[in-house]
């Protein structure tokens, strides 16, 4: 095949086009904060990975607004506060998901305009989505920050104290895909859905999905 190479010296957008455009599909974490005036902050980040499975650590990586050279108002939340909850995605959300993506006045309730329910949280003062179907209550861990430009990135690392999975989902303790359906994002405005599954054995002798 005829490759075209880039260089990534130039301008941020152009990365960022081939990160989001590359790296597919990307799970999206909603992640449901406390503002500083005590309403709730829900907004969705598909630069999300899980890092550790004992301590339970995920990551998620928001980037400075590149609207206005600001930090966003989640992780100003997280620092801050020191906890959030990582809400998870399904088909029959997606919308009111990315309803939650508009940009509002910081203390504006993300809740009231997507039509999202908040539900309490059993050990932190986030809400959870009543309509998501896994909900991770986390505390915050540490963070790494790669600059304060429009376009630079930090990892945030949240340690995740409760697991709440809609019963419907679990059979003999594990999470089935075909009854989650869960979405992921995609280059632009694509979403992808995970309707189609196809199996491999693994190769590894040792493995704790059987």
């Amino acid at each position: 095949m005829k490759m075209k190479s880039f260089d990534t010296n130039g301008e941020f957008t152009s990365n960022y086009k081939f990160l989001i455009g590359s790296i597919l599909p990307r799970p999206i974490a909603v992640i449901s904060t406390v503002n500083d005036n005590g309403t709730n902050n829900v907004a969705p980040f598909s630069f999300f990975t899980a890092v550790s499975a004992k301590p339970m650590i995920i990551a998620f990586s928001p980037m400075i607004k590149s609207s206005n050279g600001q930090m966003k108002d989640t992780p100003k939340n997280i620092f801050r506060e020191k906890e959030f909850v990582v809400n998870f995605v399904s088909e029959e959300i997606i919308d009111q998901i990315n309803t939650t993506s508009i940009e509002l006045p910081y203390g504006e309730d993300e809740f009231k305009l997507s039509g999202l329910t908040p539900v309490d949280s059993d050990l932190i003062k986030a809400k959870r989505i009543l309509e998501s179907k896994i909900q991770f209550e986390c505390i915050y861990r540490d963070h790494l920050s790669y600059g304060d430009e429009p376009g630079c990135g930090q990892i945030i690392t949240g340690e995740v104290i409760k697991v709440h999975i809609s019963e419907d989902l679990l059979d003999s303790g594990r999470i089935v895909t075909e009854k989650f359906k869960p979405v992921g994002r995609g280059a632009g405005n694509d979403w992808v859905l995970c309707d189609h599954l196809i199996q491999r054995e693994r190769l590894m002798k040792t493995q704790i999905q059987k």
